[in-house]
């Protein structure tokens, strides 16, 4: 076993204590109960890697679309200016 210290919020911590304190066991049991009732099929972990990806992207997955929207955002810029400079052309003649 993983031994490891844990932040739960205040809703959840209160709401697991409470839970583990009526049946008499300790609160690391009902987490890692909950872990592997959350856990116990390919399909729930599946489900959970996704939204977690989507949630917080893995580092390089991050990076990547980081740079991928400033690199938008340039474009555009890039696009703006060359229109303005555009329209200024065209005011000239």
């Amino acid at each position: 076993m993983v031994e490891s210290k844990v932040s739960l919020p205040e809703k959840w911590g209160q709401y697991l204590k409470s839970l583990a304190e009526a049946h008499q066991i300790e609160l690391n049991a009902v987490i890692n109960e909950l872990c592997d009732w959350s856990f116990s099929n390919s399909e729930s972990k599946k489900q959970f890697e996704a939204w977690l990806d989507d949630a917080y992207p893995p580092k390089g997955d991050a990076e990547d679309k980081e740079s991928d929207a400033n690199e938008k955002v340039s474009e555009n810029e890039e696009e703006t200016e060359e229109e303005s400079e555009e329209e200024g052309h065209n005011h000239r003649d």
